[in-house]
């Protein structure tokens, strides 16, 4: 089993006896709970990004540091640094390494293009990794669904 699933059993264990309609009820209040509690979490973020992205992002700046740029064109750039090369398109957000087409998030060529470009790297950035559709992602509310009698 997965660890999602072994989740849900070890949180239902106690309403698994209950007839189905309260056992959906237990289910409903507790996504609610994690709905909410998941709704808080970007609040206090001060990043532009997740805390995920953000932590995953900082070492690449450190790593771009000290890397030679050359401009090609108005937006295509060579970026070089020891054992790392690559050739970075700030306007199609590309680079030659995959890293920035397939993750949508900069990798050490494009952080280094994008400063010599004068660009903001958070600009680049994929919008889902934003705090902005964190908050989103999280802005609708769960409502409780009353008794049959009601």
């Amino acid at each position: 089993m997965t660890n999602m699933v072994e989740s849900l059993n070890n949180m239902l264990v106690n309403a698994r006896d209950f007839p189905y309609v309260a056992l959906l009820d237990v289910i409903q209040e507790k996504m609610s709970k994690w709905w909410n509690d998941r709704r808080i979490v970007p609040m206090a973020i001060t990043a532009p990004l997740t805390l995920s992205r953000e932590s995953e992002f900082r070492p690449r700046f450190a790593q771009s540091n000290g890397q030679h740029t050359s401009q090609l064109n108005p937006v295509t750039y060579h970026v070089k640094g020891g054992e790392l090369e690559g050739v970075v398109d700030i306007f199609n957000k590309t680079c030659t390494c995959k890293e920035f087409d397939i993750d949508k998030l900069l990798c050490v060529h494009a952080i280094a293009a994008a400063h010599h470009a004068q660009v903001s790297v958070y600009s680049l950035v994929s919008p889902y990794y934003t705090k902005e559709y964190y908050v989103f992602a999280y802005g609708e509310t769960i409502y409780l669904v009353g008794s049959q009698s009601q």
